[in-house]
């Protein structure tokens, strides 16, 4: 009977001991970069109004956009929900999802719209202007796109979106006003 409970509180003595040790050796939860912290700006509801110029891409005019940002649980990814019309595009719906890659040093931004686009871009922050990126084809031509914001207030920005083919200099194709509707969304 001694060698039977000796036994078992050998028995529980070792599994404590490993269950500690396991427990010890658990890696720490991986958490957002904290340059995530300066997209916060932008979760909660915007509504944009750009105007498009005229261009071998389409005949341009005014063009309005309702926005919904909100955090992905976790805390590493923006999630973003648009519909936008006019500007001789007709309607458009996109999901679009913003990060942050700590290996190269840039945000990402990758988005798919209802025309069954995909855009993939990268950017960088500098004081209030954020600066976006991406090489794409359209009919056949490769072309660069650059997005720029500049922040002006806790609910307005602006924007310019500009596109070149490769080689040529950026033209600008889009320029407007985001304000934002709504108060932010918490991260989770």
């Amino acid at each position: 009977m001694k060698r039977a409970a000796a036994l078992a509180l050998t028995t529980i003595f070792v599994f404590a001991a490993l269950s500690a040790v396991a427990a010890a050796q658990a890696p720490a939860a991986p958490k957002p970069a904290p340059e995530l912290q300066k997209v916060q700006y932008l979760a909660g509801n915007w509504t944009s109004v750009a105007t498009v110029k005229p261009s071998p891409y389409g005949p341009g005019g005014k063009f309005i956009a309702t926005d919904h940002f909100e955090w992905m649980p976790g805390g590493f990814y923006l999630v973003n929900h648009s519909k936008g019309s006019g500007g001789g595009m007709g309607s458009i719906t996109t999901l679009a999802i913003m990060g942050y890659d700590a290996d190269e040093k840039v945000y990402t931004y990758d988005e798919y719209n209802s025309n069954g686009e995909v855009d993939h871009s990268k950017g960088t922050i500098a004081g209030d202007t954020w600066t976006w990126t991406n090489t794409s084809k359209m009919n056949g031509q490769t072309l660069r796109g650059r997005f720029t914001m500049k922040i002006v207030s806790p609910t307005v920005y602006t924007f310019t979106f500009e596109m070149a083919p490769a080689g040529a200099d950026f033209a600008t194709v889009l320029e407007g006003k985001a304000t934002k509707t709504t108060g932010a969304a918490k991260k989770k």
